[in-house]
């Protein structure tokens, strides 16, 4: 499908205020990395613990950060989760091994606290199967409710099972919800609202990594960029030129540089989702710079006394339609992502919308100027080299003079 028929722009007449555009943006994704000291990694990489908490109502982020700040040393974020009803991400940033499992009953007392019940009863929106079991036995016993062990683990798991079943999704407000599960007779609902309570609050999941998991993470991150990064140079050097290769590498890294910048200046976390889309967005990157020097190859074989320059702009603009067929729909995908796709793939995405936008330009005005750069640099060298010395004799002799 041909979008552009006989397209004759002239893209490397334009490369100066492309060339200057990221150079502006890549140093300031350097200065911000400078003032921030470094990417600001998630939990993931530099260790904590993250929780994912759904609340009765909407939650007062504010709140919820001040009443942990007195609680807990570090960094504490607290961000809304997109497209969740009233639920929150928690991260607590942790320096210790010892202090993940500290810094999680932290938590969940601080939040029972502040919007729990008190009184002393369970906290039956965030009880276990076995604790709900222990603190009904006797009471079901003193209220002539005759279970077996085993039934009333049956009966404790049942009803948990239905607590965390959507809609309620780990949150109930009343003990008369469960009035439909098996087993549960107004006598266990009596015996509910007597040693249980029903705080404003569930913890939905734990994630906890440990500082030294997240500093080996770290490292791996940057080896399996580096090997990608380097497994293309060989690749590319022994499939074209070394030259080509070179080109390639500069305009990946380029774009990877300019990504993570702009992760920085718009304070995102580097996760282990971003790691993804960023070897994603190499790889992808790539593609599309081999698919502009291919073309530029054949050229090459076919009209080998065109200026390389002309033959270099006349490659990008034959590849033109296969460029904005196969980016544009890639960018109108991981856009709507980006809008939709929630809290948990917001950084993935970003970095997609980021990355392919560089990505698409790099390949035209980054990777395609160095090529002509190195053949001019290349062809002055020759001239040079071929240009033959004035001899001893005519230096001694001189100019002729001219005829009359």
């Amino acid at each position: 499908m041909e979008l552009f028929k006989n397209a004759n722009y002239d893209f490397l007449g334009k490369k100066v205020p492309f060339i200057i555009g990221s150079l502006v943006m890549i140093g300031a994704g350097l200065v911000s990395l400078a003032i921030k000291g470094g990417p600001l990694y998630g939990i993931d990489f530099k260790g904590g613990t993250l929780m994912y908490v759904k609340f009765t109502q909407a939650p007062q982020e504010d709140r919820i950060r001040q009443a942990l700040g007195t609680k807990i040393q570090g960094e504490i974020s607290v961000q809304r989760i997109t497209g969740a009803t009233n639920e929150v991400m928690i991260g607590t940033e942790v320096r210790g091994e010892k202090e993940l499992e500290e810094a999680r009953r932290t938590v969940i007392e601080t939040l029972s606290n502040a919007f729990g019940q008190p009184g002393g009863k369970l906290d039956f929106n965030n009880a276990g199967q076995q604790a709900l079991a222990s603190r009904l036995r006797e009471p079901l016993q003193k209220a002539n409710v005759a279970l077996s062990e085993d039934d009333l683990d049956k009966l404790a798991k049942a009803m948990l099972e239905f607590k965390n079943t959507p809609p309620r999704s780990g949150l109930i407000t009343n003990f008369n919800q469960l009035s439909g599960v098996a087993g549960v007779t107004p006598a266990v609902i009596a015996t509910l609202n007597q040693e249980c309570s029903l705080s404003q609050f569930t913890i939905r999941n734990v994630e906890i990594v440990g500082p030294r998991i997240g500093e080996e993470l770290k490292k791996q991150a940057l080896l399996a960029t580096l090997c990608a990064l380097g497994g293309m140079l060989v690749y590319i050097a022994f499939r074209f030129e070394w030259i080509y290769g070179v080109a390639a590498v500069a305009a990946v890294f380029h774009d990877v540089v300019v990504t993570v910048g702009l992760f920085s200046i718009f304070d995102k976390e580097i996760t282990l989702t971003v790691l993804a889309a960023l070897l994603t967005l190499v790889g992808y990157s790539m593609n599309d710079t081999i698919v502009v020097f291919d073309r530029i190859r054949e050229n090459l074989r076919l009209s080998r006394r065109e200026k390389f320059p002309v033959l270099v702009n006349g490659s990008i603009n034959q590849t033109l339609s296969r460029t904005i067929l196969t980016s544009g729909l890639t960018f109108l995908t991981v856009v709507s992502l980006w809008l939709f796709g929630g809290q948990v793939l917001n950084g993935f995405s970003f970095a997609l919308v980021v990355g392919i936008i560089v990505g698409t330009y790099s390949s035209v005005f980054i990777a395609s100027p160095i090529l002509v750069f190195w053949q001019n640099f290349a062809e002055g060298r020759r001239k040079a080299t071929a240009a033959p010395a004035p001899s001893k004799e005519q230096g001694r002799r001189g100019s002729p003079k001219a005829v009359k």
